[in-house]
């Protein structure tokens, strides 16, 4: 990168850069870690020799509470490790459909969208709604994001499935329980080099209006796009952007990105286990169970982990799920058939 001639060909350099950032990523992690590792044991023998007993005391309080550190932060450094996947540094698109339960599952469909915008954020990832179709009465029927941040893909990957959930509805004025469910897909948003070429006469292209609030073209003009593959059978649309050519070139994006990736579950004979967890969207599908009535929990059927704190799954905080996937844990027969 020091060489004189280094931006003379400026696609290749960049290349250069961000693999370089890449490798860095990976290397001053461990090497911090090393680091940390050495001073703990420095303490350690610090602590040891302290021969005044209140000193030593709060010494070793130190210890304790520098372990409790290194040890966060080591769990941290082995989960990325699992994140080695060709595109898990990808940013991502992730899409929820409602699925059967209409009013109920249109409500639950936008109650998963707020808890992945809230992890988004606690995550430190952004997002940006790309299109959204409202339901008839509330909620949506479905959403898609882009998720740009650093490892995006690889921890929202984990999340693609069916999510069932089980609560007394606020819609039902006989206070019954119901069951709805919503799907969740996800998608890396792929390189423009990436070898996916696509026939423009495959193609279907629909402009409408867009929905939602203010903007100076919204509701005004036909901005938005609706693209259908025809081959694939694939749709999808765009109406963040105020100019149909944006909101074209995006949408070509996201069909680039979903045909890129059934290439690849095709080529690896993962298509069955990709797109088998998502199957149909309705019962005995689920990869995760939301139950916030007789009783509450969250319990995940392909790993077992659970919790019973429900708010806290539904204001973001799922990296349970997410950290028990990455790890590769199983559930055990009672776990999964609950």
């Amino acid at each position: 990168m020091a060489a004189p001639d280094f931006w003379s060909n400026r696609e290749r350099a960049q290349a250069d850069v961000e693999e370089v950032s890449r490798l860095r990523s990976l290397i001053n992690p461990f090497a911090e870690l090393e680091r940390d590792a050495a001073d703990f044991e420095a303490l350690q023998e610090l602590a040891a020799e302290e021969s005044n007993v209140s000193a030593r005391v709060a010494a070793e309080k130190e210890l304790i509470s520098e372990y409790s550190r290194l040890t966060h932060k080591l769990g941290e450094f082995e989960l990325r490790q699992f994140l080695s996947g060709e595109n898990d540094r990808a940013n991502a698109f992730i899409t929820i459909h409602s699925g059967a339960g209409g009013t109920e599952s249109c409500d639950w469909a936008d109650m998963l969208l707020r808890m992945y915008q809230r992890w988004i954020e606690r995550s430190g990832f952004k997002s940006q709604i790309v299109d959204i179709q409202t339901g008839e009465e509330v909620g949506i029927k479905s959403a898609t994001l882009i998720v740009t941040g650093e490892y995006a893909y690889g921890y929202l990957n984990t999340e693609r499935g069916v999510h069932r959930l089980v609560r007394i509805s606020p819609f039902d004025s006989n206070k019954r329980r119901h069951t709805s469910f919503a799907s969740v897909d996800v998608v890396p948003e792929i390189a423009e080099s990436a070898p996916i070429e696509i026939n423009p006469a495959d193609l279907e292209v629909d402009t409408f209006r867009a929905g939602g609030k203010g903007g100076q073209n919204v509701n005004k003009v036909e901005t938005a796009v609706r693209i259908v593959h025809r081959p694939s059978g694939i749709i999808v649309a765009c109406q963040a952007e105020r100019s149909q050519l944006r909101n074209r070139e995006l949408a070509i994006k996201m069909l680039k990105a979903k045909l890129y990736q059934l290439e690849q579950d095709k080529k690896r004979a993962e298509i069955d286990r990709q797109y088998g967890e998502k199957g149909d969207v309705a019962w005995g599908s689920q990869i995760r169970s939301y139950v916030f009535q007789p009783y509450q929990m969250v319990k995940d059927h392909r790993t077992g982990a659970e919790t019973s704190n429900v708010q806290a799954v539904m204001d973001g905080e799922i990296d349970l799920f997410i950290q028990a996937k990455l790890r590769g844990q199983k559930a055990g027969k009672e776990d999964a058939e609950v």
